[in-house]
């Protein structure tokens, strides 16, 4: 398993955040996450954003710690990284299954 993570450097509501990602499969990013309880609203697409203040946790669990064009050529170089427009399509399905998963469970 190989879980990346770069530098926490870009700023969201007043918030650092850095990303998370696989370079072997979607499948495997989610069961790292969905193992230390990151929310799926998290995940982009192709990777997790992480504000800085769970960064370490993250680094602690298994994540390396790689620059962010290291990450960003890996992802790449697996065949993950998704447009824009694939992104946000994926997104919205997973924030949709979500939404599903948690009414089931009410």
């Amino acid at each position: 398993m190989t879980i990346l993570i770069d530098e926490a450097r870009w700023w969201f509501e007043d918030r650092k955040w850095c990303h998370m990602v696989s370079d072997v499969s979607y499948d495997e990013l989610i069961e790292f996450a969905d193992a230390i309880g990151i929310p799926r609203r998290g995940f982009q697409g192709d990777h997790y954003d992480i504000p800085d203040e769970y960064r370490q946790d993250m680094i602690d669990a298994g994540a390396v710690v790689v620059e962010s064009r290291e990450l960003l050529r890996r992802l790449r170089g697996a065949g993950l990284r998704l447009s824009p427009t694939e992104r946000r399509a994926r997104t919205a399905a997973n924030n949709a299954a979500s939404r599903a998963v948690d009414d089931v469970e009410r």
